[in-house]
C-alpha cells in the first residue's frame, strides 16, 4: 500500500500544477509512479524530471542500452513499478526477452552484442561492488566512448533515485499487473 495518498492534480499548489503540466506535456506524456510522489515537493519534481527526461531521451546511448541500464538498476533495487514500466520498453528497443528475464531473476545473461555485455557488466559491477574494475571500465569506454560512460553513470544514478522513491514510498505496480519481484 502506498505511503502517500495518490496525487489529485486539482489539489496542487500553483507551482505544483505548473510542474505537473510540464511533465504531462513532455516526452513522457503522463505523470505516474515516482513522479507523482515527487510532486509533494514541486521543486524536487521539476529538477528531477528534467534530469530524467535527459537520461531517458537525450543521451548518446541508444534506447536499447539505456533500457538495459535501467533494468539492471530496477532488478538491483527490486523496484517493481520501474520493472513493470521498463521491461516491455527494453524488449521493444531490441533486448532479448530471455536476457531481460535473467536480469529480473538475478541471473547472468550472455549477450550477443558486445555493447550490451559492456553496459550490463558496468552497471552490475557498479551496483553490487560500488566500483568498476579497470577491465570493465575499459570495455565500456571502448563500446560507448567517454561521453557514453559518463551518461551511463547518470542513467544509473537517476534510476537509482527512481527506485529508492518507489521502494521508500511503496509505489505499487498498476492495479492488476503482476508484482515482478513478489
Amino acid at each position: 500500500m502506498p505511503r502517500l495518498p495518490d496525487l489529485d492534480p486539482a489539489t496542487l499548489s500553483p507551482r505544483g500544477r505548473e510542474v505537473h503540466d510540464r511533465i504531462a506535456s513532455g516526452p513522457r506524456g503522463l505523470v505516474e509512479g515516482p513522479l507523482r510522489v515527487w510532486l509533494t515537493s514541486p521543486d524536487l519534481a521539476d529538477t528531477a524530471q528534467a534530469l530524467g527526461a535527459f537520461c531517458r531521451y537525450g543521451t548518446s546511448l541508444p534506447p536499447r542500452l539505456s533500457e538495459l541500464a535501467i533494468l539492471v538498476t530496477g532488478a538491483q533495487w527490486r523496484s517493481g513499478f520501474e520493472w513493470h514500466v521498463h521491461a516491455p520498453i527494453g524488449i521493444e528497443a531490441g533486448l532479448d526477452p530471455e536476457a531481460v528475464e535473467l536480469i529480473r531473476t538475478g541471473g547472468s545473461p550472455r549477450f550477443a552484442k558486445s555493447d550490451e555485455a559492456a553496459v550490463h557488466a558496468f552497471a552490475r559491477e557498479l551496483w553490487t561492488r560500488r566500483q568498476v574494475s579497470a577491465a570493465t571500465y575499459e570495455a565500456a569506454q571502448r563500446e560507448l566512448g567517454p561521453k557514453g560512460v559518463v551518461e551511463l553513470v547518470g542513467i544509473l544514478g537517476y534510476y537509482g533515485l527512481i527506485s529508492m522513491t518507489i521502494n521508500a514510498f511503496e509505489v505499487p505496480v498498476p492495479q492488476g499487473a503482476p508484482e515482478p519481484f513478489g
